[in-house]
C-alpha cells in the first residue's frame, strides 16, 4: 500500500480504517468491557473522534459548534489538561450514547475536519493533525487487540473474521548476529517522517558487543520452557514476577488452552490447535525474562535492538526489551495537554520495540518506542533473545 498524497488523504483513510475494523463486530461487542485495560469498541470509536474536536476544531474552526458538550467528559481518557472524565473502570457501564449516535458523532466532525482542511492550514494545525492521526493508528491497534480480549474470553470463543492473519510464519533458521562493540547514534532525526516526542533527543550511547537473534521465539522453543517447568522454578523469575504468577494462577501465555490433551490458543479467526511454527505472542515482560534466563540468554536494551534492526525482520510481534522506558537526553514536555501524551508515563513500564501484526500501515518504524507495565500481555506481545 502507497503511503496517502495528501495529509487530508491520509486522515480520511485512517478514519475509514478504524469503521472498518469494527465491521465484523455484533452491536452487543461494542460495549463489553472484561478487564481495566480493554476499552469497549464504541468507547474507541468515540475517543478518537474526540481527539480531534477537542484539539484541532475547538481552538483552530471559528465558530465550530459541538457535536454534544457532554462527549467530552465521555470520551476523554486521561487528559488532566481538558476537564474531568469517566473513569477508566466505568467505560463499559455506558449503554448511552449508542453505537449509532457515536458512529453520527464520527461522521460529523470527520467531514468538519476535511472541510476545514480545505482552506490553509498553518503549521501548527498540521503537526497536531498528524499526532491526531497516529493517534487514531494506535487505537486501530488496540481495538483489534482489545476485540481480541473481549471474544478470547467468551466462553464460545467466537471468531473476528476469516482473514486476519496474525501468526506469519519465518520461514528461516535462526541464527545470531554480532554487533561490535562501539558508539552508536539513537533515535529519531525528524527530518522527514512523522514520529513522537519521546523518540527524540537523538544521541549518543557506548554498547558492548552482543549478539541478537534474528529470529522471534517461537510457539514451540516456548511449550519446551513450560514442558521444563519453567513456570513452576523460581529461580528463573524475578520475585515480583514470581508473585505476579503465583497470585494470577499464570502457567501460560494468554490465550493458549490445553484441551484433552492438545495445546490450542484462540485467534481472531477463532480457536485453533497451537501453531508451532509462529512467534510466541501474548507474554509479559515477566515471562519474557523467565524464559531467556532458562535459554541461557537475556532480552536486549531498546538500543540494542534500534542498532540491529536493520539486520532482521521486525514488525510481526512488539519486542520486550530490557529498557525502562525514560526520557532520552534534553527531553521536555510538550507544553498543555500534548504534552501528557509520553511524558507522564515514564515510570514504571518497559519499552518494547518493533511493531506487530495489529500495527496499522505507516505507524512503525525501527525509533518506535512502545511502552506497558511489565505484567500486560493483551498486545501482539513477544520475545528476540540477545546474549
Amino acid at each position: 500500500m502507497s503511503k496517502p498524497t495528501s495529509i487530508i488523504s491520509f486522515f480520511s483513510e485512517t478514519r475509514l480504517h478504524t469503521e472498518s475494523i469494527c465491521k465484523p463486530l455484533e452491536i452487543e461487542d461494542y460495549v463489553v468491557q472484561p478487564i481495566v485495560d480493554v476499552s469497549p469498541p464504541k468507547w474507541h470509536l468515540g475517543h478518537t473522534t474526540w481527539f480531534f474536536e477537542q484539539f484541532i476544531l475547538k481552538p483552530f474552526k471559528p465558530n465550530y459548534k459541538c457535536f454534544d458538550e457532554d462527549y467530552a467528559f465521555v470520551f476523554n481518557s486521561y487528559y488532566e489538561n481538558v476537564g474531568k472524565r469517566v473513569l477508566r473502570t466505568d467505560r463499559g457501564n455506558l449503554s448511552r450514547p449508542g453505537v449509532k449516535q457515536i458512529y453520527d458523532y464520527r461522521n460529523y466532525v470527520t467531514e468538519e475536519i476535511k472541510s476545514f482542511l480545505e482552506n490553509n492550514i498553518s503549521k501548527e494545525i498540521e503537526e497536531v493533525l498528524l499526532i491526531g492521526i497516529h493517534h487514531e493508528k494506535q487505537h486501530q491497534e488496540l481495538l483489534l487487540t482489545d476485540i481480541k480480549y473481549i471474544l478470547g474470553h467468551n466462553p464460545l470463543f467466537p471468531k473476528y473474521n476469516d482473514s486476519f492473519i496474525e501468526n506469519p510464519i519465518q520461514n528461516f533458521d535462526q541464527e545470531w548476529i554480532d554487533i561490535k562493540e562501539g558508539i552508536y547514534e539513537i533515535g529519531h532525526s525528524q527530518k522527514l517522517e512523522f514520529c513522537y516526542d519521546n523518540e527524540l533527543g537523538r544521541h549518543k550511547v557506548y554498547l558492548n558487543p552482543y549478539s541478537i537473534s534474528n529470529k522471534l521465539t517461537t510457539n514451540a522453543e516456548y511449550l519446551e520452557f513450560i514442558d521444563a517447568g519453567g513456570y513452576k522454578d523460581f529461580n528463573l523469575w524475578h520475585s515480583e514476577a514470581w508473585d505476579w504468577a503465583n497470585k494470577n494462577q499464570v502457567a501460560m501465555p494468554m490465550y493458549w488452552h490445553k484441551i484433552e490433551n492438545q495445546w490450542h490458543h484462540y485467534t481472531l479467526q477463532g480457536l485453533k490447535k497451537l501453531d508451532l511454527e509462529a512467534p510466541l505472542a501474548h507474554i509479559s515482560y515477566y515471562e519474557a525474562f523467565a524464559y531467556a534466563q532458562w535459554k541461557g540468554c537475556r532480552l536486549p536494551t531498546e538500543f540494542e535492538w534500534e542498532i540491529a534492526s536493520n539486520r532482521f525482520e521486525w514488525g510481526s510481534r512488539w519486542e520486550w526489551t530490557e529498557s525502562a522506558y525514560l526520557p532520552y537526553p534534553g527531553y521536555s514536555k510538550p507544553e498543555g495537554a500534548i504534552g501528557e501524551y509520553n511524558g507522564k508515563f515514564m515510570v514504571n513500564q518497559k519499552v518494547l520495540r518493533g511493531g506487530s501484526v495489529a500495527t496499522s500501515s505507516f505507524h512503525t518504524r525501527p525509533t518506535y518506542r512502545n511502552f506497558f507495565h511489565p505484567n500486560l500481555r493483551w498486545q501482539f506481545n513477544g520475545i528476540r533473545l540477545a546474549k
